[in-house]
């Protein structure tokens, strides 16, 4: 069963309900961020760099640890062309499992993984890579108490075509043509499950979107909006 058409009416519930996690930019500016869970993957997310590199594009990445220290190269192609990154935790474990002390591990795990695949200072990966997006989008308001309190920032999603069960290429374009709006955030998967479309997916989307007169825009720069 797909569940695509019900994530429309889940944003219009929870956006308002847990306000304080980025949902979506501006409804009056024209930007859009294309976002990008579950990888690295050796094969679809240099794929999908290409397609990114050929529109000029800067995306957003949320990370598994687990990935990151598999391929590290292809994590640091990644920073290395100027994407946002983000974290998804270190396995594709749903919050809510995890006790408050795995979770934290579990998120600092992967800041360590991507400060040494990126060969970044892993003090500047503590203070500047801290968004977080939860596996399937699921939390709980314990969930978003504990990362405020260790000063990450939740990011969600406005948009999710469900891509990863492969409804066609075709089918997830259409299903974020319909709801793109001002702010939109999309949620795509350049991992395992979804992969393999990616980066045609994105191919076709990202000029039908700037027809419509869309920019695209990382997730801080989207905060940033949000901030002004």
């Amino acid at each position: 069963m797909q569940f695509a058409p019900l994530y429309p009416l889940l944003h219009k519930i929870l956006k308002p309900t847990f306000p304080n996690c980025l949902w979506s930019g501006r409804s009056d500016s024209p930007t859009i961020a294309l976002t990008f869970d579950d990888g690295p993957h050796p094969l679809h997310t240099l794929q999908l760099l290409k397609v990114l590199d050929r529109h000029q594009i800067q995306a957003s990445f949320f990370w598994l640890g687990v990935q990151v220290e598999r391929y590290p190269d292809i994590a640091r192609e990644v920073w290395q062309r100027g994407h946002w990154v983000g974290l998804h935790g270190y396995h594709h474990y749903s919050f809510p499992r995890l006790s408050a002390v795995d979770l934290k591990q579990s998120l600092l795990q992967t800041q360590a993984a991507i400060a040494q695949a990126c060969q970044l200072d892993p003090a500047y990966v503590q203070a500047y890579i801290r968004d977080v997006r939860p596996p399937n989008g699921i939390f709980t308001p314990q969930t978003l108490q504990c990362l405020k309190e260790w000063q990450y920032r939740p990011v969600m999603w406005s948009i999710v075509p469900e891509d990863w069960v492969r409804p066609g290429i075709n089918i997830v374009r259409q299903r974020v043509l319909t709801q793109a709006q001002n702010g939109s955030v999309i949620v795509l998967h350049d991992g395992y499950f979804g992969g393999e479309d990616v980066a045609e997916t994105a191919d076709r989307l990202i000029p039908t979107l700037q027809e419509r007169g869309y920019d695209y825009v990382t997730i801080d720069r989207l905060w940033q909006q949000l901030q002004k």
